[in-house]
C-alpha cells in the first residue's frame, strides 16, 4: 500500500496502450510522474524505439541504460529506459547461453535482425522480459529497486499478442530457456501486480479500439486496468446554444452585435460568420464526445479524464497531467 489510497495500490507494472495518435506516450510519462510523487522511484520503459520519452522530457536520446529523467513532486524520481531490441537480445544470449561475443558476431552478419524478423514472438519475449526483470529486481536488503514500472507499450491493436508471449513462443520453443523465460514473463504479466491501461480520445475509432482491446485482454485472461480519456475538449457554450448550433445554427445577428460590442466594428459580419462556423464545429465535437462517453460507460473499469492543454504539450503540461491523474486516484 502507498501512503495514500489509490485505485492501483499493489500494482507495480503499469502497461499503457492506446490507438496511435491518442497520446499514449504522453499519458505513460504523466503516469510515471504521478506514481513517483512523494518520494517514490519509478522506471518508465519505452519498447518501440521511437525515443518519444526523450522528447517529452526534453533530454538527449536515451541509451540502453536506465537514466533519471525527472524529479517528481515532493521528491520522487523518474528513471527511463529505451529498450533496444538488439542490445536486449545480446544481454539475453549472455544471461542464458554465455554467447554475448558470438551474439556480437551475429549482429555484424545481420543474423540478429533476421532472427527477430522471422520470430517476432522472440522479440516480444525479449522486450517484455527486460521490463519484467526491472519489476522483480531487488536491492541487497530485499526491497524492490523500483516502486513501480510504467511501460509505454505497443498500440492497442497489438497489445494482447505482445503481452501474451506464451502463445507467441508456443511454436518456437516447447522447453528450454526461451520457454522458461516466457513463463517467467507471464507470471508477472498475469499477476495482480500488473494492470494494462487504455488511452483513448472521445472519438469513434479510438473508443472502438479501446472496447475491442478490453474484450481481447479479458478473453486472454490478462489484467485490464483503467481507461484514460485524453485531451477532452471542455464545452464552451450552454446546452441551449449547443443544441441551436447543431440544429439550425447560431443567431448570426446576435453574434454580429457581440463582435461590435467588443470593439471590432470593421468587418464584423465576416468575423461573426467565422465564429458561427467555429461554434457549429464545437457543438458537433461536444455531441460526439458525449456520445463516445456513453459508449465507454459499458466498460466497467476506472476512468480518468485528462484535459486538452491549451498551450500545447511541454514539460510543464506533463506535470499538470500527472497532477490530474493523482487528483482522480490513478496514482
Amino acid at each position: 500500500m502507498s501512503a495514500r489510497d489509490t485505485d492501483w495500490d499493489g500494482v507495480r507494472l503499469h502497461v499503457v496502450t492506446g490507438k496511435g495518435g491518442t497520446g499514449k506516450t504522453t499519458v505513460a510519462a504523466a503516469l510515471a510522474l504521478a506514481l513517483a510523487a512523494g518520494g517514490r522511484k519509478v522506471l518508465l520503459v519505452e519498447v518501440e524505439g521511437r525515443q518519444g520519452i526523450a522528447q517529452l522530457f526534453d533530454c538527449p536520446p536515451l541509451p540502453y541504460e536506465e537514466r533519471r529523467v525527472a524529479v517528481a513532486p515532493d521528491g520522487g524520481d523518474v528513471y527511463a529506459l529505451a529498450i533496444d531490441t538488439e542490445e536486449a537480445l545480446l544481454e539475453y544470449l549472455e544471461m542464458f547461453y554465455s554467447l554475448k561475443r558470438a551474439g556480437k558476431a551475429m549482429t555484424k552478419l545481420g543474423v540478429v535482425d533476421f532472427v527477430t524478423t522471422i520470430a517476432p514472438g522472440l522479440r516480444d519475449v525479449i522486450l517484455t522480459g527486460k521490463t519484467s526483470e526491472a519489476v522483480r529486481r531487488r536491492e541487497k536488503d530485499g526491497s524492490f529497486v523500483y516502486d513501480a514500472v510504467v511501460m509505454d507499450a505497443p498500440p492497442t491493436g497489438r497489445i494482447t499478442k505482445f503481452l501474451n508471449v506464451n502463445d507467441e513462443v508456443s511454436g518456437l520453443a516447447k522447453v528450454g530457456p526461451v520457454r522458461n523465460h516466457a513463463d517467467t514473463v507471464m507470471k508477472v504479466v498475469r499477476s495482480p501486480e500488473t494492470a494494462v491501461h487504455f488511452v483513448t480520445l472521445l472519438e469513434e475509432m479510438p473508443v472502438q479500439e479501446t472496447m475491442d482491446g478490453v474484450h481481447d485482454l479479458t478473453e486472454a485472461g490478462l489484467p485490464v486496468g483503467g481507461v484514460m480519456v485524453n485531451m477532452e475538449h471542455p464545452p464552451m457554450l450552454s446546452d441551449g446554444d449547443l443544441a441551436r448550433a447543431t440544429a439550425d445554427g447560431l443567431d448570426l445577428d446576435e453574434i454580429v452585435r457581440g463582435v461590435k460590442a467588443a470593439g471590432l466594428e470593421s468587418d464584423a459580419e465576416s468575423i461573426a460568420a467565422a465564429l458561427a462556423a467555429e461554434g457549429v464545429d464545437h457543438a458537433r465535437r461536444t455531441a460526439m464526445q458525449r456520445r463516445e462517453k456513453e459508449r465507454l460507460e459499458s466498460i466497467d473499469r476506472p476512468r480518468y479524464t485528462l484535459p486538452l492543454l491549451s498551450d500545447g504539450m511541454d514539460l510543464a503540461g506533463l506535470y499538470d497531467l500527472a497532477e490530474a491523474l493523482r487528483d482522480q486516484g490513478a496514482a
